[in-house]
């Protein structure tokens, strides 16, 4: 019988997740017995943070009273009813909709599934997390990221934005605070913002996944606060907040101007209705975790705050490296002054120190330059001794490749 290749869906052709794709590579390094320091993930879980207790006990109660069924599918009534208490603490009013998913990631996907055309294209920030772009490959949407200002403390390039707008845009992405570098954006660049999105009629999806995780004490404006006519979807979720990852809980804040988005959100929930529910115990920790004691914060920024400045102190002492200083988040994307690429740079250091970071291709960038992203959840003595490997790497890689 002769056997033919089973050919996979041209959607998946441009799919990457450079995050984990860079593991490919490590996995190799560390069949060698070589000492690896992993600074790729931003999973607090690995290292010294972790979530308040009591939403350990919640989620266990709830297993216990048997809430192990589906839940409806938007989500249980107290945990929507906290969600709505905690957007309206930050300012958001008009709400249309609420309604909790896998992860903030499965949030976005529906969102973008029930907006967007073959053919048509979202704003995207670059550098910006690549689910956005990975989504983008899947629903074969045309490619138009915009640009962040590194020169700016990685604020949106708003002249770029506007040149970026055509008569395919549906919608415009913001990540705020930023992943892959922790820029907290300003009032300012917010509100130009809502002013394009008014005269193109596009919808902005508000990341905002870590609006808790500030620093210097800066202050997190939602963008939504700042307008209730403009349609917006807010995501947040627990995972990062919290400090459960592996939860995957998250949730869509819908606001705006009604009628403009009716037949949107009906969109949106026929899909929350064809995949049935999210994680059902896992709903009843949100109320506790929204409206409960927040000390959990303190302690983990006082930490987040110290390996932040490591970074940007130990990584800025490389000559041709240069760090923007992260105000939010636990990620900082440093420069590269290099003639070659941030793929080989990053291969090259994994090999030859077994510190993992991730290049920044794979959250993009602007084109001519070269960066890595570190995440700086590991411990001081974790941290300190991947800078400095990757300070001598670079000067050794340097003298060997850039010559």
């Amino acid at each position: 019988m002769k056997t033919k290749q089973i050919e996979s869906s041209r959607r998946t052709a441009n799919i990457t997740y450079a995050v984990r794709d860079v593991l490919l590579i490590a996995d190799e390094v560390a069949k060698s017995g070589k000492e690896m320091l992993y600074l790729n993930i931003g999973d607090p879980n690995i290292y010294d943070f972790a979530p308040p207790g009591h939403m350990i006990e919640d989620t266990y109660k709830a297993m216990l009273d048997n809430h192990n069924g589906y839940s409806p599918s938007s989500g249980i009534k107290p945990a929507l009813e906290a969600i709505e208490k905690e957007a309206e603490k930050k300012g958001i009013t008009n709400i249309q909709d609420m309604f909790i998913t896998t992860g903030a990631s499965e949030a976005i996907d529906i969102c973008l599934t029930a907006l967007v055309n073959d053919g048509e294209n979202i704003l995207t920030p670059t550098p910006g997390y690549p689910l956005y772009t990975a989504i983008q490959s899947k629903l074969e949407m045309v490619a138009n990221p915009y640009y962040l200002d590194e020169k700016n403390g990685w604020q949106p390039d708003i002249e770029d934005i506007k040149k970026k707008v055509n008569d395919k845009t549906k919608a415009i992405v913001l990540i705020n605070p930023n992943n892959p570098t922790g820029s907290n954006y300003s009032v300012e660049s917010l509100q130009q913002i809502i002013d394009i999105a008014l005269e193109h009629n596009l919808v902005i999806f508000a990341d905002e996944i870590y609006d808790k995780l500030l620093m210097d004490g800066v202050e997190h404006t939602s963008i939504a606060s700042l307008n209730s006519e403009v349609p917006i979807i807010t995501f947040g979720g627990l995972s990062k907040n919290y400090m459960v990852p592996g939860f995957r809980i998250g949730w869509g804040v819908v606001s705006g101007n009604k009628n403009v988005l009716a037949k949107y959100l009906e969109a949106i929930n026929k899909i929350l209705r064809s995949r049935l529910s999210a994680n059902h115990p896992e709903q009843y920790c949100i109320a506790g975790a929204l409206g409960g004691n927040q000390d959990h914060l303190t302690v983990a920024m006082e930490k987040l705050v110290r390996r932040r400045n490591m970074t940007v102190e130990m990584l800025n002492a490389v000559p041709g490296i240069s760090c923007v200083k992260p105000e939010g988040a636990f990620y900082a994307f440093p420069k590269l002054d290099i003639k070659n690429s941030d793929n080989h740079f990053v291969a090259e250091l994994i090999k030859e120190t077994g510190v993992v970071v991730v290049p920044g291709t794979g959250f993009g960038q602007v084109p001519g330059t070269n960066h890595f992203r570190v995440v700086f959840l590991p411990p001081e003595n974790i941290l300190e001794k991947a800078y400095k490997s990757i300070g001598d790497f670079f000067l050794k890689y340097v003298e060997k490749f850039e010559k």
